[in-house]
Protein backbone atom coordinates (compact mmCIF):
# COMPACT_ATOMS: atom_id res chain seq x y z
CA UNK A 1 0.00 0.00 0.00
CA UNK A 2 2.78 2.49 0.85
CA UNK A 3 4.61 1.81 -2.58
CA UNK A 4 1.41 2.24 -4.04
CA UNK A 5 0.57 5.34 -2.52
CA UNK A 6 4.47 6.47 -3.55
CA UNK A 7 3.65 5.33 -6.80
CA UNK A 8 1.07 7.61 -6.93
CA UNK A 9 2.44 10.95 -5.88
CA UNK A 10 5.25 10.63 -8.22
CA UNK A 11 2.58 10.09 -11.22
CA UNK A 12 1.02 13.69 -9.68
CA UNK A 13 4.24 15.75 -9.38
CA UNK A 14 5.08 14.89 -13.04
CA UNK A 15 2.03 15.59 -14.19
CA UNK A 16 1.93 18.71 -12.42
CA UNK A 17 5.25 19.39 -13.80
CA UNK A 18 4.62 18.86 -16.97
CA UNK A 19 1.24 20.54 -16.76
CA UNK A 20 3.61 24.22 -15.37
CA UNK A 21 5.93 23.27 -18.25
CA UNK A 22 3.50 23.09 -21.19
CA UNK A 23 1.08 26.02 -20.05
CA UNK A 24 3.97 28.06 -19.72
CA UNK A 25 5.57 27.16 -23.09
CA UNK A 26 2.31 28.01 -24.85
CA UNK A 27 1.66 31.41 -22.60
CA UNK A 28 5.53 31.87 -23.57
CA UNK A 29 4.62 31.13 -27.96
CA UNK A 30 1.14 33.50 -27.10
CA UNK A 31 3.41 35.94 -25.77
CA UNK A 32 5.63 36.15 -28.98
CA UNK A 33 2.94 35.76 -31.40
CA UNK A 34 1.41 38.44 -29.63
CA UNK A 35 4.40 40.67 -29.78
CA UNK A 36 4.51 40.31 -33.95
CA UNK A 37 0.80 40.94 -33.89
CA UNK A 38 1.51 44.28 -31.54
CA UNK A 39 4.15 45.29 -34.32
CA UNK A 40 1.76 45.23 -37.06
CA UNK A 41 -0.85 46.79 -35.34
CA UNK A 42 1.34 49.57 -33.77
CA UNK A 43 2.44 49.80 -37.91
CA UNK A 44 -1.06 49.91 -38.94
CA UNK A 45 -1.95 53.59 -37.01
CA UNK A 46 0.83 55.34 -38.51
CA UNK A 47 -1.81 55.26 -41.94
CA UNK A 48 -5.06 55.12 -40.39
CA UNK A 49 -6.35 58.32 -39.20
CA UNK A 50 -9.71 57.69 -37.06
CA UNK A 51 -10.44 61.11 -36.30
CA UNK A 52 -11.55 60.86 -40.41
CA UNK A 53 -13.89 58.25 -39.73
CA UNK A 54 -15.97 59.53 -36.75
CA UNK A 55 -18.50 61.17 -38.29
CA UNK A 56 -17.91 60.46 -41.95
CA UNK A 57 -21.68 59.47 -43.74
CA UNK A 58 -19.80 56.34 -44.67
CA UNK A 59 -19.30 54.58 -41.76
CA UNK A 60 -21.38 51.84 -40.35
CA UNK A 61 -24.06 52.89 -37.72
CA UNK A 62 -23.95 50.84 -34.21
CA UNK A 63 -26.09 50.41 -31.42
CA UNK A 64 -24.89 50.28 -28.04
CA UNK A 65 -26.31 47.47 -25.91
CA UNK A 66 -26.38 48.24 -21.99
CA UNK A 67 -27.72 45.24 -19.90
CA UNK A 68 -28.87 45.96 -16.43
CA UNK A 69 -29.62 44.41 -13.49
CA UNK A 70 -29.40 46.39 -10.12
CA UNK A 71 -27.06 48.79 -11.72
CA UNK A 72 -28.16 51.68 -9.84
CA UNK A 73 -24.51 52.89 -8.35
CA UNK A 74 -22.77 53.02 -12.19
CA UNK A 75 -25.60 53.39 -14.45
CA UNK A 76 -26.54 57.14 -14.99
CA UNK A 77 -22.57 57.61 -15.26
CA UNK A 78 -22.12 54.97 -17.76
CA UNK A 79 -24.58 56.00 -20.40
CA UNK A 80 -23.60 59.85 -19.82
CA UNK A 81 -20.44 58.30 -20.72
CA UNK A 82 -21.64 56.22 -23.69
CA UNK A 83 -23.80 59.61 -25.09
CA UNK A 84 -20.60 61.47 -25.18
CA UNK A 85 -18.45 59.37 -27.66
CA UNK A 86 -16.97 60.44 -31.07
CA UNK A 87 -18.59 58.91 -33.25
CA UNK A 88 -21.23 60.18 -35.93
CA UNK A 89 -24.57 57.73 -35.68
CA UNK A 90 -25.17 55.53 -33.09
CA UNK A 91 -27.74 54.87 -30.55
CA UNK A 92 -27.83 53.60 -26.91
CA UNK A 93 -30.01 50.82 -25.80
CA UNK A 94 -30.30 50.27 -21.71
CA UNK A 95 -31.80 47.35 -21.01
CA UNK A 96 -33.58 47.19 -17.68
CA UNK A 97 -34.12 43.65 -16.91
CA UNK A 98 -36.38 43.80 -13.87
CA UNK A 99 -34.49 45.77 -11.54
CA UNK A 100 -35.01 45.52 -8.07
CA UNK A 101 -33.19 48.91 -7.19
CA UNK A 102 -34.32 52.10 -8.42
CA UNK A 103 -32.35 51.74 -11.37
CA UNK A 104 -35.08 52.90 -13.87
CA UNK A 105 -36.35 55.91 -11.80
CA UNK A 106 -32.25 57.00 -12.02
CA UNK A 107 -32.32 56.63 -15.80
CA UNK A 108 -36.07 58.67 -16.13
CA UNK A 109 -35.01 61.18 -13.82
CA UNK A 110 -31.35 62.03 -15.23
CA UNK A 111 -32.11 61.75 -19.06
CA UNK A 112 -36.25 62.66 -19.28
CA UNK A 113 -37.30 59.59 -20.43
CA UNK A 114 -40.97 59.40 -22.08
CA UNK A 115 -43.17 56.06 -22.81
CA UNK A 116 -43.66 55.28 -26.18
CA UNK A 117 -45.28 52.55 -28.46
CA UNK A 118 -42.76 51.33 -30.60
CA UNK A 119 -43.10 47.73 -33.14
CA UNK A 120 -39.76 45.77 -33.34
CA UNK A 121 -39.39 42.39 -34.97
CA UNK A 122 -38.73 40.03 -32.39
CA UNK A 123 -35.95 38.23 -34.21
CA UNK A 124 -34.96 35.87 -30.84
CA UNK A 125 -37.53 35.33 -28.30
CA UNK A 126 -37.07 36.37 -25.10
CA UNK A 127 -39.04 37.81 -21.97
CA UNK A 128 -41.91 40.16 -22.10
CA UNK A 129 -40.75 43.92 -22.66
CA UNK A 130 -43.19 46.02 -20.38
CA UNK A 131 -42.07 49.18 -21.63
CA UNK A 132 -40.23 51.18 -24.03
CA UNK A 133 -38.35 54.74 -23.24
CA UNK A 134 -37.01 56.79 -25.77
CA UNK A 135 -34.97 60.37 -24.15
CA UNK A 136 -36.62 63.89 -24.43
CA UNK A 137 -32.81 65.32 -24.16
CA UNK A 138 -31.13 62.61 -26.49
CA UNK A 139 -32.60 61.46 -29.31
CA UNK A 140 -30.18 58.17 -29.35
CA UNK A 141 -31.16 57.07 -26.01
CA UNK A 142 -33.72 54.11 -26.11
CA UNK A 143 -34.23 52.33 -22.26
CA UNK A 144 -36.33 48.64 -22.34
CA UNK A 145 -38.24 48.06 -18.69
CA UNK A 146 -38.57 43.64 -19.18
CA UNK A 147 -39.05 41.22 -16.95
CA UNK A 148 -35.78 39.63 -15.49
CA UNK A 149 -34.58 36.64 -17.52
CA UNK A 150 -30.91 37.56 -16.98
CA UNK A 151 -28.14 39.24 -18.60
CA UNK A 152 -28.30 36.95 -21.78
CA UNK A 153 -31.91 37.52 -22.79
CA UNK A 154 -31.43 41.25 -21.86
CA UNK A 155 -29.10 41.35 -24.93
CA UNK A 156 -31.24 39.46 -27.33
CA UNK A 157 -34.13 42.28 -26.08
CA UNK A 158 -31.66 44.70 -27.20
CA UNK A 159 -31.02 43.06 -30.35
CA UNK A 160 -34.47 42.68 -31.31
CA UNK A 161 -35.09 46.66 -30.80
CA UNK A 162 -31.90 47.80 -32.12
CA UNK A 163 -31.91 49.51 -35.67
CA UNK A 164 -28.29 49.27 -36.24
CA UNK A 165 -26.35 46.13 -38.48
CA UNK A 166 -23.56 45.64 -35.95
CA UNK A 167 -24.06 46.18 -32.02
CA UNK A 168 -21.78 46.15 -29.02
CA UNK A 169 -22.51 45.23 -25.80
CA UNK A 170 -20.86 46.89 -22.52
CA UNK A 171 -21.24 46.28 -18.82
CA UNK A 172 -23.13 49.13 -17.05
CA UNK A 173 -19.95 49.22 -14.61
CA UNK A 174 -18.03 50.03 -17.31
CA UNK A 175 -17.00 52.90 -19.00
CA UNK A 176 -15.70 53.83 -23.23
CA UNK A 177 -12.97 55.94 -24.23
CA UNK A 178 -14.13 58.42 -26.75
CA UNK A 179 -12.68 57.04 -29.58
CA UNK A 180 -13.72 53.28 -28.83
CA UNK A 181 -16.31 52.82 -31.34
CA UNK A 182 -14.79 54.60 -34.34
CA UNK A 183 -11.86 51.91 -33.68
CA UNK A 184 -13.54 48.98 -32.96
CA UNK A 185 -15.96 49.38 -36.43
CA UNK A 186 -12.59 49.69 -38.45
CA UNK A 187 -12.26 46.30 -37.95
CA UNK A 188 -15.96 45.33 -39.99
CA UNK A 189 -14.74 48.47 -42.96
CA UNK A 190 -11.92 46.82 -43.64
CA UNK A 191 -12.62 43.06 -43.48
CA UNK A 192 -16.68 42.55 -44.42
CA UNK A 193 -16.26 39.00 -43.37
CA UNK A 194 -15.51 39.82 -39.69
CA UNK A 195 -18.62 38.38 -37.27
CA UNK A 196 -17.10 39.84 -33.92
CA UNK A 197 -14.14 42.17 -32.28
CA UNK A 198 -13.03 42.47 -28.85
CA UNK A 199 -11.70 45.51 -27.37
CA UNK A 200 -9.14 45.48 -24.63
CA UNK A 201 -10.70 45.91 -20.71
CA UNK A 202 -8.07 47.96 -18.04
CA UNK A 203 -8.98 48.45 -14.73
CA UNK A 204 -10.51 51.67 -13.60
CA UNK A 205 -9.79 51.58 -10.42
CA UNK A 206 -7.14 54.83 -9.36
CA UNK A 207 -8.18 56.54 -12.32
CA UNK A 208 -10.22 59.93 -12.11
CA UNK A 209 -13.49 59.99 -13.28
CA UNK A 210 -15.64 62.85 -13.07
CA UNK A 211 -19.18 62.28 -14.73
CA UNK A 212 -18.73 59.65 -16.64
CA UNK A 213 -15.71 60.58 -18.28
CA UNK A 214 -12.50 59.65 -17.69
CA UNK A 215 -10.08 62.19 -16.59
CA UNK A 216 -6.68 61.44 -15.58
CA UNK A 217 -5.24 57.17 -15.84
CA UNK A 218 -3.52 56.58 -12.57
CA UNK A 219 -3.03 53.23 -10.82
CA UNK A 220 -4.33 52.33 -6.96
CA UNK A 221 -3.14 51.89 -4.20
CA UNK A 222 -4.85 48.58 -3.25
CA UNK A 223 -3.13 45.61 -3.66
CA UNK A 224 -6.09 43.36 -4.74
CA UNK A 225 -6.95 46.11 -7.09
CA UNK A 226 -2.93 45.97 -8.59
CA UNK A 227 -2.90 42.64 -9.07
CA UNK A 228 -6.11 42.54 -11.37
CA UNK A 229 -4.84 44.94 -13.30
CA UNK A 230 -1.20 43.29 -13.92
CA UNK A 231 -3.72 40.48 -14.57
CA UNK A 232 -5.74 41.68 -17.34
CA UNK A 233 -2.67 43.13 -18.99
CA UNK A 234 -1.07 39.79 -19.28
CA UNK A 235 -4.25 38.50 -20.17
CA UNK A 236 -5.52 40.72 -23.11
CA UNK A 237 -2.01 41.80 -24.08
CA UNK A 238 -0.78 38.44 -24.40
CA UNK A 239 -3.33 35.37 -24.35
CA UNK A 240 -6.25 37.72 -26.33
CA UNK A 241 -3.72 38.70 -29.14
CA UNK A 242 -2.01 35.64 -28.97
CA UNK A 243 -5.10 33.71 -30.21
CA UNK A 244 -6.39 36.31 -32.35
CA UNK A 245 -3.12 36.12 -34.20
CA UNK A 246 -3.25 32.13 -34.77
CA UNK A 247 -6.95 32.81 -35.65
CA UNK A 248 -8.47 30.95 -32.60
CA UNK A 249 -9.73 33.90 -30.26
CA UNK A 250 -12.56 32.26 -28.53
CA UNK A 251 -13.31 34.62 -26.29
CA UNK A 252 -14.35 38.15 -26.22
CA UNK A 253 -15.26 40.17 -23.13
CA UNK A 254 -18.82 40.92 -22.04
CA UNK A 255 -17.71 43.75 -20.79
CA UNK A 256 -16.81 45.44 -24.34
CA UNK A 257 -17.22 43.54 -27.73
CA UNK A 258 -18.62 44.13 -31.23
CA UNK A 259 -20.97 41.75 -33.23
CA UNK A 260 -22.25 41.59 -36.92
CA UNK A 261 -26.32 41.80 -35.64
CA UNK A 262 -27.10 39.14 -38.94
CA UNK A 263 -24.63 36.77 -37.62
CA UNK A 264 -25.73 36.52 -34.25
CA UNK A 265 -29.31 36.28 -35.11
CA UNK A 266 -28.66 33.42 -37.59
CA UNK A 267 -26.37 31.63 -34.96
CA UNK A 268 -29.49 31.96 -32.58
CA UNK A 269 -28.75 34.73 -30.47
CA UNK A 270 -27.45 34.99 -26.92
CA UNK A 271 -28.16 31.52 -24.78
CA UNK A 272 -30.14 32.17 -21.93
CA UNK A 273 -29.60 31.29 -18.45
CA UNK A 274 -25.97 31.07 -19.76
CA UNK A 275 -23.51 31.74 -17.10
CA UNK A 276 -20.87 32.62 -19.67
CA UNK A 277 -23.21 33.88 -22.21
CA UNK A 278 -19.94 36.03 -23.55
CA UNK A 279 -17.71 33.46 -24.62
CA UNK A 280 -20.53 30.74 -25.64
CA UNK A 281 -21.96 33.01 -28.28
CA UNK A 282 -18.22 33.35 -30.18
CA UNK A 283 -18.48 29.56 -29.86
CA UNK A 284 -21.27 29.41 -31.34
CA UNK A 285 -20.51 32.02 -34.01
CA UNK A 286 -17.48 29.55 -35.24
CA UNK A 287 -19.57 26.86 -34.91
CA UNK A 288 -22.23 27.92 -37.35
CA UNK A 289 -19.69 29.58 -39.59
CA UNK A 290 -18.00 26.51 -40.06
CA UNK A 291 -21.01 24.28 -40.41
CA UNK A 292 -22.33 26.37 -43.20
CA UNK A 293 -18.72 26.73 -44.92
CA UNK A 294 -18.66 30.54 -44.60
CA UNK A 295 -15.66 32.60 -44.88
CA UNK A 296 -15.69 34.65 -41.78
CA UNK A 297 -13.44 36.57 -39.03
CA UNK A 298 -13.03 36.98 -35.52
CA UNK A 299 -10.82 39.72 -34.22
CA UNK A 300 -9.04 41.34 -31.34
CA UNK A 301 -7.64 45.08 -31.03
CA UNK A 302 -5.86 45.96 -28.54
CA UNK A 303 -6.67 49.77 -28.58
CA UNK A 304 -10.55 50.16 -28.14
CA UNK A 305 -10.50 50.48 -24.71
CA UNK A 306 -13.34 49.89 -21.80
CA UNK A 307 -12.56 50.97 -18.32
CA UNK A 308 -13.89 48.59 -15.86
CA UNK A 309 -14.24 48.22 -12.26
CA UNK A 310 -13.33 44.74 -10.78
CA UNK A 311 -13.53 43.26 -6.74
CA UNK A 312 -12.28 45.38 -4.32
CA UNK A 313 -12.17 42.29 -2.03
CA UNK A 314 -11.45 38.87 -2.24
CA UNK A 315 -14.90 37.33 -1.49
CA UNK A 316 -16.02 39.47 -4.54
CA UNK A 317 -12.98 37.94 -6.59
CA UNK A 318 -13.57 34.87 -5.83
CA UNK A 319 -17.24 34.92 -6.70
CA UNK A 320 -16.23 36.59 -10.09
CA UNK A 321 -13.53 34.03 -10.80
CA UNK A 322 -15.45 30.50 -9.63
CA UNK A 323 -18.22 32.59 -12.14
CA UNK A 324 -15.70 32.96 -15.28
CA UNK A 325 -14.42 29.21 -14.82
CA UNK A 326 -17.87 27.60 -14.73
CA UNK A 327 -18.73 29.64 -17.30
CA UNK A 328 -16.03 28.09 -19.10
CA UNK A 329 -17.37 24.94 -18.25
CA UNK A 330 -20.56 25.60 -19.42
CA UNK A 331 -19.50 26.45 -22.68
CA UNK A 332 -17.25 23.36 -23.61
CA UNK A 333 -20.12 21.22 -22.39
CA UNK A 334 -22.55 22.73 -24.42
CA UNK A 335 -19.72 22.42 -27.72
CA UNK A 336 -18.61 19.29 -26.63
CA UNK A 337 -19.31 17.65 -30.21
CA UNK A 338 -17.09 20.27 -31.75
CA UNK A 339 -13.79 18.88 -29.95
CA UNK A 340 -11.62 16.95 -32.35
CA UNK A 341 -13.43 17.31 -35.10
CA UNK A 342 -11.78 18.31 -38.09
CA UNK A 343 -14.77 19.74 -39.50
CA UNK A 344 -14.49 22.72 -37.00
CA UNK A 345 -10.90 23.48 -38.56
CA UNK A 346 -8.36 24.52 -36.14
CA UNK A 347 -11.25 25.71 -33.61
CA UNK A 348 -12.18 22.56 -32.97
CA UNK A 349 -8.40 20.28 -33.44
CA UNK A 350 -6.48 22.87 -31.46
CA UNK A 351 -8.22 25.70 -29.28
CA UNK A 352 -11.47 23.47 -27.92
CA UNK A 353 -9.16 20.57 -26.89
CA UNK A 354 -6.55 23.35 -25.08
CA UNK A 355 -9.88 24.69 -22.94
CA UNK A 356 -10.07 21.22 -22.06
CA UNK A 357 -6.68 20.37 -20.84
CA UNK A 358 -4.70 23.11 -20.04
CA UNK A 359 -7.92 25.41 -18.63
CA UNK A 360 -10.27 22.95 -17.31
CA UNK A 361 -8.57 19.84 -16.57
CA UNK A 362 -5.17 21.62 -15.65
CA UNK A 363 -5.49 23.55 -12.69
CA UNK A 364 -6.71 20.33 -10.63
CA UNK A 365 -3.11 19.32 -11.22
CA UNK A 366 -1.21 22.05 -10.62
CA UNK A 367 -3.29 22.62 -7.32
CA UNK A 368 -2.16 18.67 -6.74
CA UNK A 369 1.46 19.83 -7.43
CA UNK A 370 1.75 22.21 -4.49
CA UNK A 371 0.57 19.70 -2.19
CA UNK A 372 1.61 16.70 -2.97
CA UNK A 373 5.24 18.20 -4.28
CA UNK A 374 5.88 19.48 -0.64
CA UNK A 375 4.09 16.19 1.09
CA UNK A 376 6.66 13.83 -1.10
CA UNK A 377 9.78 16.01 -0.14
CA UNK A 378 8.61 15.44 4.00
CA UNK A 379 8.06 11.63 3.03
CA UNK A 380 11.42 11.46 1.17
CA UNK A 381 9.82 10.60 -2.39
CA UNK A 382 11.34 13.82 -4.25
CA UNK A 383 14.79 15.77 -2.78
CA UNK A 384 15.02 19.46 -2.08
CA UNK A 385 16.25 20.52 -5.55
CA UNK A 386 12.74 18.95 -7.15
CA UNK A 387 10.69 20.64 -5.00
CA UNK A 388 12.52 23.88 -5.52
CA UNK A 389 13.08 23.91 -9.17
CA UNK A 390 9.16 22.51 -9.02
CA UNK A 391 8.19 26.34 -7.21
CA UNK A 392 11.02 28.26 -8.94
CA UNK A 393 9.82 27.31 -12.52
CA UNK A 394 5.98 28.47 -12.39
CA UNK A 395 7.04 31.12 -10.50
CA UNK A 396 10.02 31.99 -13.07
CA UNK A 397 7.82 31.50 -16.10
CA UNK A 398 4.87 33.66 -15.04
CA UNK A 399 7.13 36.56 -14.16
CA UNK A 400 8.66 36.44 -17.43
CA UNK A 401 5.07 36.78 -19.08
CA UNK A 402 3.97 39.49 -17.02
CA UNK A 403 6.90 41.91 -17.68
CA UNK A 404 6.50 40.36 -21.08
CA UNK A 405 3.47 41.53 -21.19
CA UNK A 406 4.21 45.15 -19.52
CA UNK A 407 7.40 46.01 -21.79
CA UNK A 408 4.39 45.21 -24.53
CA UNK A 409 2.40 47.81 -23.38
CA UNK A 410 5.12 50.36 -22.65
CA UNK A 411 6.25 49.88 -26.19
CA UNK A 412 2.79 50.14 -27.92
CA UNK A 413 0.13 52.23 -25.55
CA UNK A 414 2.23 53.40 -22.65
CA UNK A 415 -1.23 54.20 -20.86
CA UNK A 416 0.64 54.18 -17.78
CA UNK A 417 3.72 56.73 -18.72
CA UNK A 418 5.19 57.73 -15.66
CA UNK A 419 8.28 55.96 -14.13
CA UNK A 420 6.45 55.71 -10.50
CA UNK A 421 3.16 53.63 -12.75
CA UNK A 422 5.98 51.23 -14.21
CA UNK A 423 7.61 50.62 -11.16
CA UNK A 424 4.36 49.77 -9.23
CA UNK A 425 3.35 47.63 -12.07
CA UNK A 426 6.64 45.79 -11.99
CA UNK A 427 6.68 44.70 -8.60
CA UNK A 428 3.52 43.22 -8.74
CA UNK A 429 4.35 41.50 -11.65
CA UNK A 430 6.66 39.65 -9.90
CA UNK A 431 4.59 39.42 -6.16
CA UNK A 432 2.06 37.75 -8.55
CA UNK A 433 3.29 34.69 -8.65
CA UNK A 434 3.57 34.06 -5.01
CA UNK A 435 0.21 33.83 -3.96
CA UNK A 436 -2.35 35.32 -6.27
CA UNK A 437 -1.79 32.74 -8.99
CA UNK A 438 -1.99 30.21 -7.11
CA UNK A 439 -5.58 31.30 -5.76
CA UNK A 440 -7.08 31.83 -8.63
CA UNK A 441 -6.06 28.17 -9.57
CA UNK A 442 -7.82 27.40 -6.05
CA UNK A 443 -10.61 29.24 -7.09
CA UNK A 444 -11.00 27.68 -10.80
CA UNK A 445 -10.26 23.87 -8.52
CA UNK A 446 -13.48 24.99 -6.70
CA UNK A 447 -15.59 25.79 -9.51
CA UNK A 448 -14.80 22.60 -10.79
CA UNK A 449 -16.22 20.37 -8.65
CA UNK A 450 -18.98 23.07 -7.35
CA UNK A 451 -20.44 22.88 -10.99
CA UNK A 452 -23.42 21.02 -11.24
CA UNK A 453 -24.28 22.82 -8.37
CA UNK A 454 -24.05 26.15 -8.91
CA UNK A 455 -24.01 26.07 -12.64
CA UNK A 456 -27.33 28.33 -12.65
CA UNK A 457 -26.32 30.63 -10.35
CA UNK A 458 -24.37 34.01 -11.02
CA UNK A 459 -23.67 35.11 -7.26
CA UNK A 460 -24.14 39.28 -6.62
CA UNK A 461 -20.86 41.49 -6.31
CA UNK A 462 -21.35 44.90 -5.20
CA UNK A 463 -21.06 47.96 -7.95
CA UNK A 464 -19.16 51.03 -6.52
CA UNK A 465 -19.92 54.53 -8.07
CA UNK A 466 -17.22 56.06 -10.00
CA UNK A 467 -15.69 58.08 -7.10
CA UNK A 468 -13.67 61.22 -8.48
CA UNK A 469 -10.19 59.84 -6.93
CA UNK A 470 -10.72 55.41 -6.39
CA UNK A 471 -7.69 55.93 -4.51
CA UNK A 472 -8.96 58.34 -1.88
CA UNK A 473 -11.50 55.44 -0.55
Amino acid sequence: MKDFLFSLIRVVNYISLFYVLAISTIYLVQLVSATFGLREYSRSLKYTDYARYVYSDNMVPISVLVPAYNESATIVDNVRNLLSLDFGHYEVIVINDGSKDNTLELLKDAFRLIQINQPYKKSIPTQPVRAVYRSATHPNLVVLDKENGGKADALNAGINVSMYPVFVSIDADSLLERSSLAKIIYAFMVDPQCVAVGGIIRIASGCEIVDGQLHEIDLSDKPILMLQTNEYLRAFLTGRIGFHKMGMLLIISGAFGAFNKQAVIDAGGYTPRCIGEDMELVVKLHKNMLKNKRVYSIKFLPDPVCWTQPPDNFSDLKKQRKRWHIGLIDTLMRHRDMAFRPEYGRIGMLCLPYFWIFELIGPIFEVLGYITVPLSYILGVVNLHFMISFFLLAALYGTILSVGALMLEENTFRKYPKVSQILKLFFYSVIDNFGYRQLNSIYKVEATFGYRKNKSSWGSIKRRTFAPDEKAK
